[in-house]
Order: structure tokens, then C-alpha cells, then sequence
């Protein structure tokens, strides 16, 4: 499924916000005037999800200086974040919210649902202020994305002639 280009799949559902340590909801509608990145991993507790999740926290700052919310979202209940958050992750101090597509109706919606094993692949998404992705990545399940490279492709996005000079061929 092809959604660059188009209106990004509107949605409504829990997350886990451990600079609060409050689960509460989050709403794409609410994010409308910033960039919104989407970060679609397969479960909590699992070998590759936290060497990712740990490399976004390092960078998150970055991405917060663009403008740009952050949401990372799992089939995993808001209460297994917090858990995972609380426990795995405790040391990393993480900034942003993680969400719960228990249903798997963001991820059918975006196209990135596993149907065989029921989880998430590795999708990545950058929404623009208006709402229109304008950028998708899919990887399967047992490989890890390259973090710098989305903060990258962000700033490209935001800045796209700025960016052309620096590319390498």
C-alpha cells in the first residue's frame, strides 16, 4: 500500500508518556502543525525493538528541535509499555510516547501489519504538518532501521534544497 503523498490514516488510541508516567491518549488529529514521525515496531521485550528504541532516545532531542513528535507504536497494550519503559528501558530516558495498536488498526491502516504473526513491521513514517506523508519505510522483522539516516531524511523534508548539497554520490 502506497501512502506518500496522502492524507495520513487519522487515529485515536493509548500510549505510555514516561516523562509523565501517565497512560492516557494520543490523537493525530491533536499533532496537526508539526511533523509527527511514526515508528512501527513488532512487540515490547523482543531482541531488536530495544537496540532501536534506545538509539531514537539518544537522538530524540534532535527530533524535537525540528518541530517533530515522535509517537512509537507496538500491537502491545499501553500497560506493557509502561513495563517495558520501567524496566528494559528504565537507564534510557526516554521522551516519547509510546502506543498501543492492540486492535491492529493502525497498523492494517497503514499497511504494515504482519497478518501471519498478528505484529507490526518495521515501518517508519514522516507526516508533514498537513497532515500528507511524505515519507515511508518498511523493513521485516529482523532488521533493525538506520536512526541517523530518518533524522536525516526529516531535515531533507523540512529543507529540501538545503539538503541536496550535502548528499554524496
Amino acid at each position: 500500500m502506497h501512502l506518500v503523498g496522502q492524507v495520513a490514516p487519522l487515529f485515536e488510541a493509548p500510549c505510555y508518556d514516561p516523562e509523565t508516567n501517565k497512560i492516557s491518549n494520543v490523537s493525530l488529529e491533536d499533532l496537526k502543525s508539526r511533523w509527527v514521525i511514526l515508528f512501527f515496531y513488532p512487540l515490547d521485550f523482543s531482541s531488536v525493538c530495544p537496540t532501536e528504541l534506545i538509539a531514537l532516545s539518544s537522538v530524540q532531542d534532535q527530533f524535537k528541535s525540528l518541530n517533530a513528535e515522535l509517537l512509537t507504536i507496538s500491537v502491545d497494550s499501553a500497560y506493557s509499555h509502561k513495563a517495558w519503559a520501567e524496566g528494559e528501558l528504565k537507564d534510557h530516558e526516554l521522551k516519547f510516547k509510546l502506543v498501543s495498536d492492540l486492535t491492529k488498526r493502525m497498523s492494517r491502516d497503514y499497511g504494515v501489519l504482519d497478518e501471519d504473526s498478528g505484529v507490526s513491521l518495521r515501518g517508519s513514517f514522516i507526516i508533514d504538518p498537513e497532515g500528507k506523508v511524505q515519507y515511508h519505510l518498511c523493513h521485516n522483522l529482523k532488521t533493525a532501521r538506520n536512526i541517523p539516516e530518518l533524522l536525516e531524511t526529516l531535515k531533507a523534508l523540512q529543507n529540501p534544497g538545503a539538503c541536496m548539497a550535502n548528499w554524496k554520490y
